[in-house]
């Protein structure tokens, strides 16, 4: 039995992959500018 997997093109694999990076690169990025946030309210800005 084939795995369904290996029926798909090639651009829709890639695809996944570069749209689980970009949302992997989005979340981080979102973290550290709320961690950000969190430590200039608190008075951790740089000088």
């Amino acid at each position: 039995m084939p795995n369904a997997q290996e029926n798909k093109p090639l651009w829709q694999r890639l695809g996944w992959l570069v749209a689980i990076w970009a949302g992997s690169v989005l979340a981080l990025g979102l973290v550290a500018g709320l961690l950000r946030l969190f430590m200039q309210a608190a008075g951790m800005g740089t000088p």
